[in-house]
């Protein structure tokens, strides 16, 4: 940071802003002050030399000797500072002048020293001492200052020698020019002792201001900003030395707290991280246990779902087998059996084994069905997976007169676990079932679907790049149920969620498992009263591979 953006230089600039303006202002009132104390000194100082002047020469104007009120008046204009000395009639000639070219002149009454006392519409006969007095500047610009005098018709001058009538108060007008040369010197040299006066007061200010700032503030201040930068880079024992009790100390001692507990935070944060690690794959085991222990739960509900229609599906073999077998004891009983019978008896044996191994198949399904087992991911037909679950449930559709119709389109093959994939369609149909206990339609449709992709094997989002297609497998199963309500299609998925009076809210939600373990997707899109479609995508395995029979 350079030192001018600095806090230090910009409180030295505000505090040395204020004490200049100030000290300036109070520098400039006292020299005004004092230039109008030295000229109103002047004026009276120039005000009791013209009296003097004027009773120095009354005498000789009483004997009538102006000659020696002349000489008089010429030796007082030769002192130093005297500029000019002029004797005015009433009428404004001049009488007298210590510049000999003047006498016998007239001057204008409404300039110079006569302006005072005609500038009214009639003379004035008194003046007062700021009025007799005016400053201007001669032809080299030096500055004059003239006091004029009048010279009243006393009693001596209307009863003596020279009679003037009485009724003319004013015989003439004394007037004195002083140079202001002297006094000017000494206003700029007083001047200049102010304002050098103010300067230095301003520049030990700003050191002493300085100082107190760089010691209580900047210093305090670049220390925090340091311990700060420190904190920042890691450092979490940096502590600032608390030297005042001010606000500035407290915030160093509040550093400090901050800082000890950020230290605390961190070693824990440490301690947490290290074991994190371990604790996510005891919770990802748990959620691996608790996920396979879910679906063997729902497998589990859907065996008691299946139970009445297996039984009755293995009591119709079963049915046929006792009934042969009772059928070949009695012939076997009765007569030995001759070629006739041999054949017939061998037809009947078939029969019986076909019988036996269609129970065996089905109990077979069964106990691969409910059998716990880790997922085992292979190539595999999606429809074979539907047809199976179809066939489990081929019982009940018959009984509830379900109208089944299979769409088999050809669909490439997708790496799965034959059967989870198989569980879930079962969960689908049978949630299908309870929805048509008065009979309908089910629709199967398996197809290819292909969708732009973005170069990664995913589907391309709206803003993204083009790529080569993505490939899915996808089943769609269709019922003309009672629907779903609006309000419940963005719960179906939530466990333990359900509608129905008797279910368990698992079976969807296991669906959803299976279908997100296998990287495809399941929407679902339902109007009450006319049905529900429940559509599943899986990844093609290899995009070239594609499923013909």
């Amino acid at each position: 940071m350079r030192w001018l953006e600095s806090l230090e230089a910009k409180l030295l600039a505000a505090v040395c802003g204020v004490a200049l303006v100030s000290i300036g202002i109070f520098a400039w009132v006292n020299i005004r002050y004092e230039r109008a104390e030295r000229v109103d000194l002047i004026i009276r100082g120039a005000s009791q030399f013209s009296d003097t002047v004027t009773r120095s020469t009354h005498y000789a104007m009483l004997q009538n000797r102006w000659e020696d009120a002349f000489h008089i008046m010429d030796t007082i204009g030769k002192q130093e500072g005297v500029t000019r000395v002029r004797v005015f009639s009433k009428e404004g000639v001049i009488l007298f002048s210590t510049d000999r070219t003047e006498v016998g002149k007239a001057v204008d009454k409404r300039a110079e020293s006569c302006y005072a006392c005609h500038s009214a519409e009639r003379p004035l006969e008194r003046l007062m001492l700021p009025d007799r007095a005016r400053i201007f500047k001669d032809v080299d610009g030096q500055r004059l200052l003239g006091m004029i005098t009048a010279v009243y018709n006393e009693p001596g001058c209307s009863e003596g020698c020279h009679v003037h009538p009485k009724n003319k108060s004013v015989l003439g007008v004394l007037d004195i020019t002083l140079s202001l040369a002297k006094v000017d010197e000494d206003i700029a040299a007083m001047t200049r002792r102010t304002a050098a006066f103010a300067g230095t007061t301003i520049v030990l200010l700003a050191m002493i201001l300085a100082g107190i700032v760089r010691r209580g503030v900047a210093r305090p201040v670049r220390e925090l900003v340091e311990g700060t930068r420190r904190v920042a880079q890691g450092d979490l024992t940096h502590r600032i030395a608390v030297r005042t009790v001010d606000e500035i100390g407290l915030l160093a001692a509040s550093f400090n707290r901050m800082t000890e507990a950020l230290g605390k935070a961190q070693a824990e944060l440490d301690g947490l991280v290290a074991t994190l690690e371990q604790r996510v794959e005891e919770r990802t085991q748990e959620l691996r246990e608790a996920q396979a222990q879910l679906i063997q739960t729902e497998k589990l509900a859907s065996l008691g779902k299946l139970s009445a229609s297996i039984a009755h599906e293995i009591n119709n073999p079963l049915t046929g087998i006792l009934t042969y077998a009772k059928l070949l004891s009695r012939k076997l009983r009765t007569a030995p059996p001759d070629g006739e019978g041999t054949r017939a008896a061998l037809q009947q044996l078939a029969l019986v084994e076909r019988e036996t191994q269609r129970c065996c198949s089905i109990v077979r399904n069964l106990l691969d069905f409910a059998r716990q087992r880790e997922p085992s991911f292979q190539p595999v037909d999606l429809r074979t997976a539907v047809d199976e679950a179809l066939s489990l449930l081929a019982n009940r559709l018959g009984i509830q007169n379900v109208e089944v119709t299979r769409e088999f389109g050809l669909i490439p093959t997708v790496r799965a676990d034959f059967g989870q994939l198989r569980q879930a369609f079962l969960n689908i149909l049978m949630n299908a079932c309870e929805a048509m206990p008065g009979g309908g339609r089910l629709r199967v449709i398996t197809r290819e679907v292909v969708l732009p992709g973005d170069g990664m094997g995913r589907v391309l989002s709206p803003t993204g790049k083009t790529g080569p297609p993505v490939r899915f497998a996808e089943v769609s199963i269709s019922d003309t149920g009672q629907g779903i309500a609006p309000e419940h299609l963005s719960k179906i998925f939530d466990p333990f969620f359900t509608t129905k009076e008797k279910g368990t809210g698992l079976g969807l939600s296991v669906v959803y498992g299976i279908v997100e373990k296998h990287g495809g997707r399941i929407s679902v899109d339902s109007r009450v009263s006319q049905g529900t479609t429940v559509t599943l995508r899986f990844p093609a395995t290899d995009p070239g591979a594609q499923s013909t029979a």
